[in-house]
Order: C-alpha cells, then sequence, then structure tokens
C-alpha cells in the first residue's frame, strides 16, 4: 500500500436532519494507531479520543460534507460522493489512492478503490469513520441548541419515535432533509 494512501468515509445517511459529513485520512506508518475500527462499534469517548489521536498523528485527514439543501437536490447517495470528493481534494498532501467505504467510489482526483466493510477491515477507512462520526455528531450537539426539542444531541437526527414525534409537533425545521419521506409526508400534510 502507498505511503499516501487515504482511507474515505461518511457518516450520516439515514438521518432525516443535518449534513452528511465524509473524512479522508492518510495514516502515518511509522505511528500506527491502535484500536482503529468502524465507529459505530466503538464507545462515544474511545471514538474522541481515537478521533483527536487520529489528528495528532494523521499525514494528513480533511472533512468534507454536502448540506441538506445538498441533499434535497442531489440525493442523499450522490450528496455523500460528493461530501468524500470534497474531503479527498482537501487532503494536504494530496492522496496517490484513496480506498473508500462502501461498494461505489466518488470520482476522485486520484485512483480509488471501494472496500465494502472497509471500516471494520481498513485502517485508515477506520480512522475515517471515527473522524467523520465526531465532527457530525459535535454538530448534532450543537444543532440541538439551535433547534431545541428535537432532541438531536441525543439521536444525531436518526428518525427515532421521538424525533418523528417532535417533527410532528414542532413541525419541519431549516435543518429537516425535505427528500426524506417522514419529512416530506408532513410537509405534504
Amino acid at each position: 500500500m502507498s505511503e499516501l494512501t487515504a482511507g474515505v468515509d461518511e457518516v450520516g445517511r439515514g438521518p432525516l436532519a443535518g449534513p452528511v459529513v465524509a473524512a479522508a485520512v492518510i495514516l502515518d506508518p511509522g505511528r500506527p494507531i491502535a484500536g482503529l475500527a468502524d465507529s459505530k462499534k466503538l464507545s462515544e469517548r474511545r471514538r474522541e479520543a481515537l478521533a483527536a489521536e487520529i489528528r495528532a498523528h494523521a499525514l494528513a485527514w480533511a472533512l468534507g460534507r454536502a448540506e441538506v439543501e445538498e441533499i434535497d437536490h442531489l440525493n442523499i447517495l450522490q450528496a455523500s460522493l460528493l461530501a468524500m470528493r470534497r474531503a479527498v481534494e482537501a487532503l494536504a498532501p494530496p492522496a496517490r489512492l484513496a480506498l473508500v467505504d462502501g461498494n461505489r467510489c466518488p470520482q476522485l482526483p486520484c485512483p480509488a478503490e471501494a472496500v465494502v466493510s472497509g471500516d471494520a477491515k481498513v485502517a485508515c477507512i477506520g480512522a475515517a469513520s471515527i473522524l467523520a462520526k465526531v465532527a457530525r455528531d459535535a454538530e448534532m450537539v450543537q444543532l440541538d441548541q439551535r433547534y431545541p426539542g428535537y432532541g438531536l444531541a441525543r439521536h444525531k437526527g436518526y428518525p427515532t419515535k421521538g424525533h418523528v414525534e417532535a417533527l410532528c409537533a414542532l413541525g419541519v425545521s431549516p435543518i429537516h432533509r425535505r427528500s426524506f419521506g417522514p419529512v416530506r409526508a408532513l410537509l405534504d400534510t
């Protein structure tokens, strides 16, 4: 594997609210980080500790995102690919190869390879998964303060029973994805 291989992953495809956030990480082979794994399998505290270590020791890392308006305009798959492309394009030094979690790759400025379940198999993809999740979760906690009552800090925008009930009671906020079924159904009533 090339020394400038980036792992790429995104989080936030399923939520009803907020952006989709991607990360690209080029790990330093001389400074391995123990415990890298799929962010969903780690505790919040462990993810945050690993994120700090990744940011401190990686050769390069960057975040990319697609906003709610882009998700609604493009669709969630295309918005996810756009966020991943933005993360890879922001890397300095640039990646020579990108390993992308999942079964498809965005158009990138370097060769790319899709790796199904890559966040659990490839350290640099696991690192990207962790950075993206920590960044998005922190943003959802901030958005919870701007849009109180929805419980965003708790469920991070995912379609929990409490979130759907809050949507029915409070209506659709500016950070809700209008193209997603439960939100669209409320707007159509």
